[in-house]
């Protein structure tokens, strides 16, 4: 699996260590966030990342901020993209089994570094389990393309 990663300078620490643990499983990442120091928006982070896994560059994305919920209303403005904030083993699970989110976002202010690897743990361990969700996402996808197609996004 090929993960993009990004994060601001609220989050630095944590893409550090989800990096690192990542790496740790032979699972190969690229960073397109801040380096130590930088001070950037969020947003072009996010745009940058959501983009490459839309194109199909990278199966999955991790985004990390201070809360997560700036990084995830901005992937999700991103035709293609499913972001969800993951703070709770339930909901991180549900991301991506009923939801098919393609890129995950947690906010280093609000979580620790072992729950966040945690939680990475669980988002790439499960897959989109289709059944009663699948309908459900095909509709999220059709309004997208619906207000594509009008030229309102």
């Amino acid at each position: 699996m090929k993960i993009a990663i990004g994060c601001d300078e609220a989050a630095y620490s944590l893409k550090v260590e989800i990096m690192k643990h990542l790496q740790s499983k032979n699972i190969e990442v690229v960073d397109f966030g801040a380096d130590a120091g930088d001070v950037v928006l969020y947003p072009d982070v996010a745009v940058r990342v959501a983009e490459a896994v839309a194109k199909g560059e990278f199966e999955r994305g991790i985004l990390v901020c201070g809360t997560g919920i700036g990084m995830a209303i901005t992937a999700n403005k991103v035709p293609g993209i499913r972001a969800a904030v993951c703070h709770d083993p339930f909901s991180t699970e549900r991301s991506r089994k009923s939801n098919d989110a393609q890129i995950m976002c947690m906010g280093e202010r609000v979580i620790g570094v072992e729950l966040a690897k945690y939680l990475v743990d669980i988002w790439l361990n499960c897959d989109f389990a289709g059944g009663g969700s699948a309908p459900k996402v095909d509709r999220i996808m059709e309004y997208e393309h619906d207000y594509l197609k009008k030229g309102v996004i």
